[in-house]
């Protein structure tokens, strides 16, 4: 009983340790992308801290910066309380360790005591002697080899309590000193967001001295974008079009082909002498203006399918980055406009990819900057602001696969990120991995 209950405390701790290190590598993983994000940001905005004109680009860096960092003391909080779960559970460990620990130490005592007493060879002789039977006798002698077997048991389940013991004792004084670190990093982090955010106090106070033309500017970038954005739709749109009248032209050659065959076999019968065969049903047509005809071929549906399978699991059209403009609609002062996208602030000169296997639709080129149009079967993805394109329309484009270079807005390199279901946009953060 002694040594079930050791192994099930062993096991317990061991289990505990484990989900403890699961969880507490999971929040480092956290906080380390966090940190990443933080310093592209800062990055970007070191480049433009020169910069006596203020841009649209800065505030969404600064205002995502100031975000990702209260992110951040809150997994450090998650971390803190993390450890203090595992203080609690080591203190108590130790705790029932010393108890089992004193406990063995007793009962080995009292074995020893009994031991010294009966050491006498010619003790333990008359001890089995003075059996009423052999069968008494048989059994003492078993008694006296069993006690000498436990004995060495108990000793070695003292070496290994003390030694686990020790080990947690080692593991109690970790935590407490990661734990004193992460509150360290914590005071650091509410002192770095208290200068962030006198820099936000300060540029919203440039920003309300310079708000006319602020907000003209935002105007005239907004209404260049929403032109974009419709000349992109309208290609979204003639794609589709062109795709129905494909499906047409197809199914009427279907209905002609199947019409001849049926005529041939009405008067093959007919010369036969036997009745005619039941005219087919005519194909059903698809749907009018309907993305479906964008899936109308199996490869373009398996495509399609493929496609929306990984919906929240698409890589990233670029390698790091931070989304600083989310998707839909924004006021920023008077000025309110609206994001078909995703705005993503990344590295200078970053490269674009393709974030999944399509036919390129368009390349086009819009106020000095190209743009990239990828369809997916009935899915297509934007790729804008690029500063250079090394795919042309038609080709074919795998997962991941450069198609171009990001181009800057203003110092801050950018790039617009568009997901459309036939030619409704769709939120691309609910669709790129986290």
């Amino acid at each position: 009983m002694k040594l079930s209950k050791f192994l099930f405390l062993l096991l317990f701790v061991l289990s505990a340790s484990v989900t403890f290190a699961q969880s507490s590598t999971e929040l480092k993983r956290k906080k380390e992308a966090i940190q990443r994000e933080i310093e592209l940001l800062q990055r970007n905005l070191n480049k433009t801290a020169n910069s006596k004109k203020l841009t649209l680009g800065q505030i969404n860096a600064l205002n995502k910066k100031i975000s990702l960092m209260q992110d951040k003391i809150t997994v450090i909080n998650s971390e803190i309380k993390n450890l203090d779960n595992q203080i609690h559970e080591n203190t108590n460990t130790v705790i029932n360790l010393k108890g089992q620990l004193g406990q063995l130490k007793k009962e080995y005592g009292a074995m020893i005591r009994f031991a010294q007493r009966n050491k006498n060879a010619y003790d333990k002789m008359m001890f089995i002697f003075a059996a009423k039977d052999f069968n008494q006798a048989y059994k003492r002698i078993k008694y006296l080899q069993q006690f000498g077997q436990y004995r060495k048991k108990q000793a070695g389940y003292i070496q290994g309590t003390q030694k686990e013991l020790n080990y947690k004792i080692v593991i109690l004084d970790k935590n407490l000193k990661e734990k004193s670190n992460l509150l360290h990093e914590q005071e650091n982090e509410k002192d770095k967001l208290g200068k962030n955010k006198n820099q936000q106090s300060a540029v919203l106070n440039k920003y309300s001295k310079q708000e006319k033309k602020f907000r003209q500017d935002i105007a005239s970038r907004k209404k260049q974008q929403a032109q974009l954005d419709r000349s992109i739709r309208a290609a979204i749109v003639r794609e589709i079009e062109l795709e129905r009248r494909r499906a047409e032209a197809a199914a009427k050659a279907a209905a002609a082909k199947a019409a001849a065959a049926a005529a041939a076999a009405a008067a093959k019968a007919k010369a036969e002498n036997r009745p005619a065969p039941a005219t087919p049903a005519p194909a059903a047509k698809p749907k009018a203006n309907s993305s479906g005809y964008l899936a109308a071929t199996p490869e373009a549906a398996r495509l399609s399918a493929a496609f929306e399978s990984n919906r929240g699991s698409l890589p990233w059209p670029v390698a790091t980055g931070s989304i600083t403009e989310s998707f839909g609609k924004h006021k920023e002062g008077q000025a309110s406009y609206d994001n078909a996208g995703v705005t993503i602030q990344t590295a200078e000169g970053a490269s674009v990819r393709a974030v999944f296997n399509g036919k390129v639709s368009k390349v086009g080129n819009a106020l000095g900057r190209y743009y990239v149009l990828i369809k997916h079967g009935q899915f297509f993805t934007v790729y804008q602001n690029l500063r250079s394109v090394s795919v042309s329309a038609g080709d074919d484009v795998s997962t991941k696969q450069n198609i171009g270079t990001v181009a800057s807005s203003g110092d801050i390199p950018e790039l617009q990120f568009q997901i459309y279901r036939g030619a409704v946009a769709q939120n691309p953060a609910a669709w790129i991995a986290k």
